[in-house]
């Protein structure tokens, strides 16, 4: 067994912290993760699809804290490159980390891992300094995207970038702002009963 981590949503959930409920989440949100990429809208002038993967991503960061938000997340990765059909049009496999995007999908363990760490120590507790650390982890996954569409095809920063991170802005905002005002209130609904 070990202790829980302050300020994380799901060990007030799951109660006293073991391996086995770690590794359950750590599963349900890798698998959770695979179903939103299945809901996705393409763009005519992208090769990047916007999917449901984000707010996952974001979302697994936020309610498991840093370890567990990226092995969820690496999870997910593996089981891609394993052959499941986890990725964006149910496809799987380790040619689809190498396509156009493979720059979004690397960056996830990092993302969550990121707005993990910064949960832990105390970015949930209020929308105001919760914001911030999901804008930063979102905007590393649309970073890391655009700048492997550009060295994947060669195109130059400004246009890896119309093609990468623009089009996605919007989407991602209203992913944000779900997560930056759900986690904040629900956190504090947990901590008053404990």
């Amino acid at each position: 067994m070990t202790s829980a981590t302050p300020h994380v949503l799901i060990d007030y959930l799951s109660g006293e912290r073991t391996r086995a409920k770690d590794a359950l989440w750590i599963m349900g949100f890798a698998l959770f993760t695979a179903l939103m990429a299945q809901v996705e809208v393409h763009f005519p002038f992208t090769p990047v699809p916007l999917t449901g993967q984000t707010f996952v991503v974001l979302l697994s960061g936020a309610v498991l804290g840093s370890r567990r938000g990226f092995a969820s997340q690496l999870l997910y990765l593996s089981a891609g490159a394993a052959g499941l059909p986890v990725f964006s049009g149910a496809a799987g496999s380790v040619l689809h980390l190498i396509g156009p995007t493979g720059g979004y999908l690397w960056s996830f363990p990092l993302a969550a891992g990121v707005l993990g760490w910064l949960v832990e120590r105390g970015a949930a507790r209020r929308v105001w300094t919760l914001a911030p650390a999901l804008i930063a982890a979102d905007l590393l996954i649309l970073a890391g995207g655009a700048a492997w569409l550009g060295g994947l095809f060669g195109f130059p920063a400004r246009q890896a970038w119309v093609l990468g991170f623009y089009p996605f802005l919007i989407g991602d905002i209203v992913k944000v702002a779900l997560v930056g005002v759900s986690l904040p209130r629900a956190l504090r609904r947990y901590e008053s009963k404990s």
